[in-house]
């Protein structure tokens, strides 16, 4: 693995870790570590430093709900002209093209089904290039972004064994 791979990975798990650690952990001089990042950055290869938030576990009520969408290619421009369409609203935070049954996976947030419902209704089912949509909602979150959300309460249920 190459130091921009390693940069990458541990930024991944951890956005606020400093460059002076990241160098350290590393071997390497800060110097190096601040002009890869600042490099990748420019690439787009770094998009953004998200912070992964736990919403149960706050006051905010949030339904988060995963779209399957199904739509016609543009001519030319195959599906980017419409997946960029999607992205381009404020409720989407997520937009994915996908193998298998459907083409698109659209995932966003809203205060409630309602506002989730009202988003496929008037925003994204009327879109000349939308065919079909699914609406699917998150129950609960386990992890997200490789990260432990909840604690399982798991307990050992094996039956003893005596002879």
């Amino acid at each position: 693995m190459g130091i921009r791979e390693e940069i990458l990975h541990a930024i991944a798990k951890n956005g606020r870790i400093h460059t002076e650690d990241l160098a350290i952990m590393l071997g390497i001089e800060e110097k190096v570590v601040k002009d890869h990042i600042k490099q990748m950055e420019e690439e787009k290869i770094i998009c953004g430093y998200p912070t992964v938030i736990n919403w149960d576990k706050t006051d905010r009520e949030l339904v988060t709900a995963l779209i399957e969408v199904k739509v016609t290619p543009q001519r030319g421009q195959g599906f980017d002209k419409i997946a960029e369409r999607i992205y381009r609203f404020e409720e989407v935070d997520c937009v994915y093209l996908m193998s298998g049954g459907f083409d698109l996976t659209v995932i966003i947030h809203g205060k409630s089904m309602r506002e989730v419902a009202e988003f496929v209704s008037s925003k994204l089912a009327p879109m000349e290039a939308v065919l079909s949509t699914s609406t699917n909602f998150v129950l609960k979150k386990y992890k997200e972004h490789g990260l432990t959300l909840s604690e399982a309460k798991s307990k050992d249920e094996r039956m003893l064994y005596t002879p």
